[in-house]
């Protein structure tokens, strides 16, 4: 599996704006552990290292 840099969500805009909202009345710490722990969510749910560290790679260069 390689790592799917093309659109993928089809109500992009909804998502944002859940995932922005989900974060409102939380301050900077929770609001960081809270997006840490999503990441590690989503990461275990593709559970593919090689697509991981390929998505590691590219959010550190700004890719995407």
């Amino acid at each position: 599996m390689m790592l799917n840099l093309s659109p993928n969500i089809t109500d992009r805009d909804d998502f944002y704006a859940e995932l922005i909202n989900s974060q409102r009345d939380l301050d900077e710490e929770q609001a960081l552990r809270m997006n840490a722990r999503l990441i590690l969510l989503l990461a275990n749910h593709i559970g593919d290292r090689k697509v991981l560290t390929e998505a590691i790679g590219c959010a550190r260069r700004g890719g995407g």
